[in-house]
């Protein structure tokens, strides 16, 4: 069968199971053929389909994230593994990478990075590609989760500045920082997910509680602490926590700002004392 063809077919076949189902067809597609995307497009009209395509069709529609079917996640200027055991990282997130370069723009950048709950690395590895001069710190409780971030520090030429080590949120950090990350399970124990999400990704970093704030209130206890003079940070929420979320940081005397991602939702909290 002709790529083009498959493709067509690929794209409805996902229609009932992806709001994105052209898109995951073509990542696929690109995969299985061992090309990037943009080659897979230039070329679609000569090939033949890859083989092996017609699998990784089935895995998608059977509710598999793309990016553990393919491996990997595009993310700020970052191409990063994921697995399983780290939640895939998303555009929404990069909303935290975006308010920093804002906030440090017409300076150095920060010195010394913070990443609480680091799970893949993503947002601690994305601010050390944009600072060059920055050194950092990630966090996670599951172990699972800093191989993963191990590992993408490793591929991309970040592991000489990018620390990696067990931690709990804030519990045992002693050093102050000028910019602390933090992407929080903040899902209601009650939402209902796609399969895609809750068949697939970490409870651990998706749940936080009825109301989804329990680990931005232990991140809350211990914050400050670790805040260097002028520091900042920047706290992914939920859509629907814009209020509830400002409203518990700004009892324990933070200076709260809400930022929210490309669609308009409310999606970063940035913190000053």
């Amino acid at each position: 069968m002709k790529a083009a063809e498959a493709l067509r077919a690929a794209a409805e076949r996902l229609g009932p199971v992806s709001d994105t189902a052209r898109l995951d067809a073509e990542v696929l597609m690109a995969h299985a053929a061992g090309l990037s995307r943009g080659e897979l497009l230039l070329r679609l009209r000569d090939m033949e389909a890859p083989e092996g395509f017609a699998v990784l069709v089935e895995r998608r529609a059977a509710h598999e994230p793309v990016s553990h079917i393919v491996g990997t996640r595009d993310f700020w200027t970052l191409t990063l593994a994921v697995s399983p055991h780290v939640l895939t990282p998303r555009p929404d997130s990069e909303t935290l990478i975006e308010a920093a370069v804002g906030h440090y723009a017409g300076s150095e950048g920060p010195s010394r990075i913070l990443d609480l709950g680091t799970g893949s690395g993503a947002l601690l590895l994305a601010a050390l590609d944009q600072w060059p001069a920055a050194t950092g710190l990630g966090v996670d409780i599951s172990a699972q989760a800093l191989a993963v971030a191990r590992a993408n520090a490793r591929r991309c030429g970040l592991e000489a500045r990018a620390q990696l080590r067990p931690g709990n949120w804030c519990d045992g950090i002693v050093e102050r920082f000028d910019l602390i990350l933090a992407n929080p399970p903040y899902i209601s124990t009650r939402a209902q997910l796609p399969r895609d999400v809750i068949d697939h990704e970490p409870h651990l970093a998706l749940f936080s509680g009825e109301d989804g704030l329990d680990a931005c209130r232990d991140i809350a206890a211990g914050l400050a602490g670790l805040m260097a003079p002028d520091g900042l940070a920047l706290i992914e929420i939920g859509h629907d926590q814009g209020d509830s979320a400002t409203a518990l940081f700004a009892a324990h005397g933070f200076a709260v700002e809400l930022r929210r991602d490309l669609a308009g939702r409310a999606r970063c909290l940035m913190l000053r004392r």
